[in-house]
C-alpha cells in the first residue's frame, strides 16, 4: 500500500510539474511543446519546422501567421497552458488559477478514502468453520437452511 501511495503522488508531482512548467516555443524542442495542453506531436513538429524554416518567432502574431491551426483562439489557450513567445505570454491570457491545486490533492485524497475500506475488508482473516460470526436475521427457507448447518450433527 505504501508502495502505491508513494506511486500517486510522485505521479502527482510530476503532472504539476509539466502543467505548470512555462515553455518558450523558441526555446523549446519537441518533447517540451507536447508537455502542452493542446500541442500534439504534429503541432508541435510544425511549430519546429516553421522555426527552422524562417527563423525565431518574434511575438505572438508572427506565430499565429506562421503555423497552421494557431489562430486568436487557440493561442490564447495556448498561453494558459504555459507556452510563451520570447518570454511572454499572449496579451489577453489569463494566468492559472492557483486553486487547481488544491483540487487535484483534494481528488487524490478521495480516492485514498475510498481505498481504504476495501484494502481493510480484504485484509480482514476469512472465517472459520466454528468460529463465531455476527448474527444476522435471516428469515424463511434461508432461515432453516442456517439452522440445520449450524446443528450439531448426529451420529
Amino acid at each position: 500500500m505504501f508502495k502505491k501511495l508513494l506511486l500517486v503522488v510522485a505521479t502527482l508531482i510530476a503532472t504539476m510539474g509539466f502543467a505548470f512548467a512555462q515553455v518558450d516555443v523558441n526555446k523549446a524542442d519537441a518533447a517540451a511543446l507536447d508537455s502542452i495542453k493542446g500541442i500534439g506531436p504534429a503541432k508541435s513538429k510544425a511549430i519546429i519546422e516553421e522555426r527552422s524554416k524562417g527563423g525565431e518567432f518574434k511575438d505572438w502574431a508572427d506565430l499565429e501567421k506562421r503555423v497552421k491551426g494557431i489562430g486568436e483562439k487557440s493561442a490564447v489557450k495556448l498561453s494558459e497552458a504555459g507556452l510563451q513567445v520570447n518570454g511572454k505570454a499572449k496579451d489577453g491570457a489569463a494566468a492559472k488559477p492557483a486553486a487547481e491545486k488544491p483540487a487535484k490533492a483534494a481528488k487524490a485524497e478521495k480516492a485514498e478514502k475510498a481505498e481504504k475500506p476495501a484494502k481493510a475488508a480484504a485484509a480482514m482473516p476469512a472465517a472459520t468453520p466454528g468460529a463465531a460470526t455476527a448474527s444476522v436475521p435471516v428469515k424463511g427457507a434461508a432461515a432453516d437452511k442456517a439452522a440445520a448447518a449450524d446443528a450439531p450433527k448426529k451420529k
